[in-house]
């Protein structure tokens, strides 16, 4: 069963409030598997063509690519940080990545499949 000890509060290191997290800002495409002092596992699933809401993600982590497909990140104000679509050929999965933790965003699956992935988020152990 799922842990959480979330805190209405937010660090002083972490500009953005908790109201952005990805699972509170964009429930229909993160869901938690596991949360303890030291790790958060959330799922991720994008489907053809969704529109994930603004969100952020608070810790680095590992993400497990499961399916791939081409998307488009963008900042709060609608301005394009990555398109998947402008660099080199899509990603064979099963796939491993580190990712850092991301400011606010929202992602736009814009190629011919779902997205979906595990990601490992490393917490803060200064952070409570």
């Amino acid at each position: 069963m799922p842990r959480s000890n979330k805190s209405e509060t937010q660090s002083p290191a972490w500009p953005w409030p908790n109201s952005l997290d990805a699972l509170v800002a964009a429930p229909k495409h993160h869901s938690l598997l596991l949360e303890n002092d030291h790790v958060r596992v959330v799922h991720t699933h994008i489907r053809l063509g969704d529109l994930v809401p603004l969100h952020t993600h608070r810790w680095p982590g590992v993400v497990y690519m499961l399916s791939w497909s081409d998307f488009v990140r963008r900042d709060e104000k609608g301005n394009v940080l990555f398109d998947s679509r402008l660099g080199p050929p899509s990603h064979k999965v099963p796939a491993v990545q580190w990712i850092e933790p991301l400011p606010p965003h929202s992602v736009e699956n814009v190629g011919d499949a779902d997205i979906s992935m595990y990601i490992v988020e490393v917490k803060n152990p200064s952070e409570k």
